[in-house]
């Protein structure tokens, strides 16, 4: 059975065309190689599959990784190697296998020189804590084996690499096509005497093995009747029986009284077991939540400045909520500022309202929930997440948590004597919101006062935020890009709530164009109380209508992100009610609101 502590995690990657498969193809050859559905039973599956998955979430969220993984034996050595793609649309694939790897190989055509997506590599290096670099300058045959070519290149890729704190970097010059340099000396290089790849191999680092606290996400709570355990892998430090830990972010504290492992208990756990923990005193305790060392806790916190590496087709959109998985947790967070987005050639820190596909920024981040962390330079396990996009399921980006933010500890939930509950009941009615969305002119203003002039009439207390209004106030610094209408919606969002937990049922008539921001609101309110109408009307209708000559305006390009001609709407897919703006009069669909409004507070 192979430890997984002797294993040696290594990704290959460079440029498209610079020879890494012709390189690996060489190792694979010469040193032997398992293939990847086989590596499985080199040793204990939950700890070693860890290793090969990287960012493990990916395959947990249904997405297809691009690396092809190969078991290496170099004199006694054994590496899991990392094969990533070298095109610009797979740099995620990178991102992934680099997540977890001791080393890299960087390979670069020594007739190109270092490109923008070697630049691009070796900064997601640096950022995910790859600090032992191969530079594997490759085509020396094709380049009458130059000993200034070699140097030019190295000289370059080295400065490169300074400025981002890679001081470890052997460089080789190698045909990989010919095994120049690979295995044995070359005698077309006379001139080099830096060893080979394999003799960087044999002395590349194992995991670190620096003595750290005991940490171990929760993955499962097992419970029966005469027994009650939880299941994680320790990712740093190790725990015997009697220990203290404290259970976060709670802080409730514990002892262990119990390691239980699949061939019995165990006076010892270290990391990369995976073991099931029982306490001495009954704790809540469920997935997400992290054990950890009493004498010396993570951080607990919900606003993070981070590194991260966008990694869908969708741009990023601060104020959009997405799903932050850290660990075994996963809680609801938003970028709520891009610091700046970082030049890849250059590492200049450039101005950026979104990131693109491949981008990497500084953000900050808000979650609505505080997680145990602690640095990505400290920690990978509780320093490393990926952002969820909530609507597709995709893995949108991934993240270094640098530090947490001042405001994480000194904002904190003031307690309020009085609850909305008890709001509402002075006021004899439940709160309630109503979302009203459609496109600029189908009638959701119209409509909205219509539903509440019957409200009033009832003596019911209710409020009317129209989105023309809110811009002229509270929103009148957001444009009409996607980024500033997701912050205006987010923004009226957190009005809503406030006024229902004032007690009042709120009309909210927004376009509100995407799904994502709807359902945001919809998820800050308790069960029961967001009702979403869709005030649908076809965009020949409401240009005819056009009261206003918006879309005459966008029509004739004098006025950019309009709704339906140069910016989405994206319809609901399950309203709680439809109305068709052309069939229904204002007065007939505002009496298909009261209906809904009446049986939402029976229930």
């Amino acid at each position: 059975m192979l430890p997984v502590q002797s294993v040696v995690r290594l990704i290959a990657c460079g440029s498209v065309d610079d020879g890494k498969s012709s390189l690996i193809g060489r190792l694979v050859h010469d040193t032997g190689a398992v293939p990847s559905d086989q590596l499985l039973a080199l040793g204990p599956a939950p700890d070693l599959s860890l290793l090969v998955d990287g960012l493990a979430a990916e395959r947990e969220q249904g997405i297809t990784i691009d690396v092809a993984w190969r078991f290496l034996d170099v004199g006694g050595r054994r590496f899991i190697l990392a094969d990533t793609p070298g095109h610009e649309q797979y740099t995620r694939n990178m991102a992934t296998a680099a997540s977890t790897a001791d080393a890299a190989i960087v390979l670069v055509d020594v007739r190109k020189g270092v490109l923008t997506q070697t630049r691009r590599h070796t900064r997601l290096l640096a950022l995910l804590g790859v600090r032992r670099i191969l530079l594997a300058v490759n085509k020396m045959d094709l380049a009458d084996w130059s000993r200034p070519a070699f140097d030019a290149v190295t000289a370059d890729y080295r400065a490169f690499a300074a400025d981002l704190g890679l001081t470890d970097v052997t460089a080789v010059p190698i045909s990989a096509t010919l095994g120049d340099n690979l295995g044995a000396g070359s005698p077309h290089t006379p001139w080099h005497d830096g060893g080979t790849v394999v003799d960087w191999l044999r002395q590349a680092p194992t995991a670190d093995a620096a003595p750290a606290p005991f940490r171990m996400p929760v993955q499962s709570a097992v419970r029966t009747d005469d027994f009650r355990g939880f299941q994680g892998r320790i990712v740093s430090g190790s725990i015997r029986p009697g220990d203290a830990v404290r259970v976060l972010p709670s802080a409730a504290p514990a002892r262990i009284e119990r390691i239980a492992a699949f061939d019995g208990d165990l006076e010892e756990a270290r990391a990369g077991q995976s073991v099931t923990l029982t306490l001495d005193r009954p704790v809540d305790v469920s997935r997400g939540d992290l054990l950890a060392c009493n004498e010396a806790p993570p951080e607990v916190a919900d606003r993070f400045e981070a590194h991260l590496v966008w990694m869908s087709g969708r741009p990023l959109l601060p104020g959009r909520s997405y799903g932050l998985k850290l660990g075994s947790t996963t809680v609801a967070a938003r970028v709520s500022d891009i610091r700046h987005r970082i030049n890849v050639d250059t590492g200049d820190a450039l101005a950026a309202r979104t990131l693109e596909l491949n981008d990497i920024g500084l953000v900050h981040l808000t979650l609505d929930a505080p997680v145990p962390f602690e640095p990505y330079e400290v920690s990978r396990d509780l320093g490393g997440f990926i952002l969820i996009d909530r609507m597709t399921e995709e893995t949108a980006g991934a993240g270094m948590i640098r530090f947490a933010l001042r405001r994480s500890t000194t904002v904190r939930p003031q307690p309020i004597a009085i609850d909305r509950a008890e709001r509402a009941t002075q006021k004899g009615q439940r709160p309630l919101v109503v979302w009203f969305t459609g496109l600029s002119g189908a009638g959701k203003s119209t409509i909205a006062n219509l539903v509440e002039q019957r409200l009033f009439a009832d003596g019911v207390h209710s409020t009317l935020l129209d989105g023309d209004n809110i811009r002229r106030g509270l929103n009148s610094d957001l444009g009409f890009t996607d980024a500033d209408r997701v912050e205006n919606i987010r923004r009226v969002a957190e009005v809503v709530r406030l006024m229902t937990d004032a007690g009042l049922i709120v009309l909210a008539a927004f376009i509100s164009p995407f799904r994502a921001e709807r359902q945001m609101a919809r998820e800050l309110m308790a069960p029961g109380e967001f009702l979403e109408v869709h005030v649908d009307a076809p965009l020949d209708v409401v240009e005819a209508r056009d009261i206003k000559g918006l879309y005459a305006q966008a029509r004739s390009g004098g006025l950019a992100n309009f709704t339906g001609i140069d910016s989405p709407y994206e319809p609901p897919e399950a309203p709680d009610l439809r109305i068709d703006a052309v069939a229904d009069t204002p007065d007939q669909a505002a009496d298909r609101v009261m209906a809904l409004i009446r049986a939402a507070l029976l229930r």
